[in-house]
């Protein structure tokens, strides 16, 4: 049998400092209890335990602390955003059956360390999970300690046994006690021997184990030649014996604490009825799902939703009057399956109509009223619908809700806005399981009474958020966006979706053969400059031969082994000559499998790509493209860019592709007031030229390329809250040198350095930053006390208002072309954005028309203290076309 034991301070502690926060809509920070419970689900799969318990500490002092003032002494205390989530997690673990152990006068370690005995006394193995190193003292042949790390979200463990153990350190795991109380813990004040360090201390210990050995040998230790002491060390030990019995003592777990405990009590049981309820009020949908809880009475719940009314239409007398009612009402909610097969009308809170394609008669007809202007209707990712009626010949006319784009504006982080996920948010419910979701695509489990009642349950439930989300919208100032930007884009982005973007599949094709030929030849060369045949894509393999075989000097070595990455081997480039064949191999091979091979396979059958926009991903509001991504084709290299030679349009068609001139600076210069930045705008002078100028102290006509360069990387960095260290990396000089320019650089833009500061901190009084059409991203990890998530923070800060207004200009934009090429009646049609470009597809005869009209709505739409201009250029490709 085994029993695995918990250290929850420490693992809610890890849970904590590695995740980024999560809160509720109520304002609860989650993320520690989600991370403990994420990270305890890992471990039971792993470990597959018998019984589980977790052990917390509490606040009275322990009797360590009543032996010695000083013990903790130093520590921080526990940040406010954790110490609401500890009862929290403590409620999750009652619910979930399982037993927790605190005792008054001791820590959770001697708790770990009584247990883990008993169980051993019993004829149990025990798992001790912990992120701290003391636990290792416990470690025996039938206990290990698994010790678990936390960063950036990514959870590690390590299974330390007897064996590894003693593999690690070089001696038996009790005398872990024993090293502590030479060298001390920093972390828990524990003092140690004065002047007695790591690697001394770990020699000591591995030659006479324990430290009452050493001070019985104390005398000769020094002439001893197994032991690593330096002259002056038995001075130390002298002097310091009293501190190191005390620090053994303050460092020894204890295993026999008066602990009403017994393995049996803590087998492994269900969770009660009430996790379900207290999952929902903590928004974890996923969990739900994951762990697969229901609520009590979900068999009569899911008869009830069995009673729920619904209807086939097919007779024209019932079409007529379902019409004059969708008409008459103030919106219907809308959901329609991705075959439109059937499609579930909510109208007046009650879901009375549901209709199957298969039914005959009017149900074309039927259809095509629906979605009409005339009838005004809600619905949840409506540029996804609009896309399946535009391929079924339907128009996307009166729509004036998406439920997604109103999740999503509300709370840009949220990272999910399925339907089942805010029902569960807003009002603690959960959608029945009678239905298939897939990115919110509906399926049918069957024609089954319950499935039909389970998709009119969903429509009720777009209804029901319309009325929740759209007075929200209005209250924090967002619905003005809702209404001119993300609604109206949706038809935009379904018909470019739907339309597509035609490519030369024969030159993609060779341009493949020749990427391939030439990685062949990389190889051979790599392989003949390194003397031997290897695997050039696996980073441990490549690290031996660059660092070992070769002997160039190494980055710092990992435990996985030497880092070969990109910044690596930039570095090392002009050492020797395969660095240089590495990195056109990767660059050749990218080339060749994400793009020549990749957009091969999803040209579709007329020819074209159509990849999908997504509208709720990002935090600043930036669309983003997928399947496949053409917004990350490469552009910093004539290779790359060759990548857009191959998009092209159709015959007797040139493409137009217009894009803002530094959008993010002019908004910088607007955004922050600074006259001096403006007046360059206002004078149409560039601007990195004139930052060049003021940096480097000479004559506009006198600024160098280099000046330039160096000049463009610091007007670009600050916008995303460069450091000097990363600066000179990016630029190649010493960080006191960037620090000078940066310096320089605020010294000349004034109004740039007070916007910085005064923008941080207003992000950090109110929790949140926002766009100049108020779009919102809230920054929890301002009040963080983690520094690299607060550090996160500040970053954001200072990008999310600059880079979102742009996206939200953007968006703006793309409405006001669509708008004018249909108002104008021109054959013309948007095929593609990619961050501030965008790109028509047009008769060769309606080119210079297109290329004016999209430079004045791109330059229109916003009105800033500088000119936003916008460049146009016509091209047979999109290569050419971007000028």
């Amino acid at each position: 049998m085994k029993l695995m034991v918990l250290d929850g301070n420490s693992i809610i502690n890890r849970a904590y400092y590695g995740i980024r926060p999560l809160s509720t809509r109520d304002g609860l920070y989650t993320h520690a209890v989600y991370g403990f419970l994420t990270t305890l689900q890992r471990l039971t799969e792993e470990e597959h335990p018998d019984a589980l318990c977790v052990t917390f500490d509490l606040h009275a002092p322990t009797f360590r602390h009543k032996a010695a003032e000083s013990y903790k002494a130093t520590r921080k205390g526990m940040p406010e955003e954790l110490a609401m989530q500890m009862p929290v997690l403590k409620e999750v673990l009652d619910d979930m059956n399982i037993p927790r152990y605190e005792l008054e006068g001791y820590e959770a370690d001697d708790l770990l360390g009584t247990i883990s005995r008993r169980c051993e006394h019993q004829g149990w193995d025990c798992v001790v999970v912990t992120g701290d190193k003391d636990s290792l003292q416990l470690i025996t042949e039938h206990t290990k300690v698994k010790l678990v790390s936390t960063r950036m979200g990514q959870t590690t463990t390590k299974d330390m046994t007897a064996e590894a153990f003693q593999e690690q350190y070089g001696f038996a795991p009790i005398h872990m006690i024993d090293l502590k109380a030479l060298m001390g813990d920093t972390s828990d004040n524990i003092p140690g021997v004065r002047g007695i360090g790591e690697k001394t201390a770990m020699g000591l210990v591995q030659v006479y184990g324990s430290i009452d050995a050493l001070y019985d040998h104390l005398p000769e230790i020094f002439t001893a030649p197994e032991t690593p002491a330096k002259p002056g060390v038995v001075k130390k030990l002298t002097e310091g014996k009293a501190d190191a019995e005390q620090s053994r003592f303050l460092a020894t777990i204890v295993t026999d604490a008066p602990l009403e405990f017994s393995p049996e009590e803590n087998l492994c049981r269900p969770p009660k009825p009430e996790l379900y309820d207290l999952f929902l009020q903590l928004e974890f949908s996923k969990l739900i799902e994951k762990w697969g809880l229901r609520p009590e009475g979900a068999a009569a719940q899911e008869k009830r939703q069995g009673d729920v009314a619904f209807e086939a239409v097919a007779d024209s007398v019932r079409a007529e009057e379902l019409l004059e009612l969708w008409r008459r009402a103030e919106y219907v909610a809308v959901l329609a399956l991705p075959d439109l097969s059937a499609v579930a009308v909510c109208c007046d809170e009650q879901v009375s109509e549901f209709f199957f394609g298969s039914f005959a008669g009017d149900w074309n007809a039927l259809l095509r009223e629906l979605f009409s202007a005339e009838v005004k209707k809600v619905s949840h990712n409506v540029k996804d619908l609009m896309r399946l009626l535009l391929e079924n010949g339907l128009d996307t006319e009166g729509f004036v809700f998406d439920t997604a784009l109103a999740a999503y504006l509300l709370d840009a982080t949220a990272g999910s806005y399925d339907l089942g996920r805010l029902v569960m948010t807003y009002y603690n419910e959960e959608l029945p399981k009678a239905l298939y979701l897939e990115r919110d695509a509906f399926s049918l489990l069957g024609d089954t009474q319950q499935a039909k009642a389970s998709f009119a349950r969903y429509t009720a439930a777009v209804a029901a958020l319309y009325a929740t989300l759209r007075p929200q919208l209005e209250q924090e100032e967002l619905w003005e966006l809702f209404e001119t930007a993300e609604l109206p884009l949706c038809p935009v982005l379904a018909e470019m979706e739907q339309t597509g973007f035609r490519v030369d599949g024969g030159e993609l094709k060779r341009f493949g053969e020749a990427m391939d030929q030439r990685i062949q030849e990389l190889e051979a060369a790599i392989y003949q400059m390194a003397g031997m045949a290897f695997n050039i894509n696996s980073p441990k393999q490549l690290g031996e031969v660059l660092f070992e075989r070769l002997g160039l000097p190494p980055a710092k070595k990992t435990k996985t082994g030497y880092s070969t990455n990109a910044d690596v081997l930039e570095k090392l480039r002009f050492h020797h000559p395969i660095v240089e064949a590495v990195l056109d191999y990767r660059q050749y091979a990218k080339l060749k499998s994400t793009y020549a091979d990749g957009l091969l396979k999803v040209i579709g059958p007329d020819g074209r790509i159509h990849t999908n926009f997504q509208m709720t991903v990002t935090a600043t509001g930036r669309l983003s493209s997928t399947e496949p991504n053409l917004q990350n084709i490469p552009t910093r290299t004539d290779l790359g860019s060759e990548i857009r030679r191959m998009f092209i349009p159709d015959e007797g068609n040139v493409l137009v592709d217009a894009d803002y001139s530094q959008i993010e600076l002019r908004l910088l210069a607007h955004i922050a007031g600074d006259k001096a930045m403006q007046n360059a705008f206002l004078h149409h002078a560039d601007i990195h030229t004139a930052t060049a100028s003021q940096v480097f102290g000479v004559a506009p006509e006198e600024v160098s390329h280099e000046m330039r360069r160096r000049a463009k990387a610091v007007n670009f960095g600050i916008v995303y809250g460069i450091s000097p260290f990363s600066l000179a990396q990016d630029i190649g000089v010493a960080q006191w040198e960037a620090k000078e320019y940066m310096e320089q650089y605020f010294a000349t833009y004034s109004g740039v350095k007070r916007y910085m500061e005064e923008i941080v901190e207003r992000a950090r009084e109110k929790g949140v930053v926002e766009t100049l059409y108020h779009r919102r991203r809230a920054l929890p990890e301002l009040k963080s006390s983690n520094y690299n998530m607060r550090s996160f923070g500040e970053r954001v800060a200072l990008n999310m208002p600059i880079q979102g207004t742009a996206a939200d200009i953007m968006k703006l934009a793309m409405v006001a072309v669509w708008r004018r090429l249909k108002r104008e009646k021109l054959r013309s049609r948007l095929v593609l954005q990619v961050h501030d470009e965008l790109i028509v597809e047009c008769p060769a005869q309606e080119s210079e028309t297109v290329e004016r009209l999209v430079k004045e709505e791109m330059e229109a739409v916003a009105h800033l203290a500088v000119p936003l201009t916008a460049e146009a250029h016509t091209g047979k490709n999109w290569l050419d076309a971007k000028g």
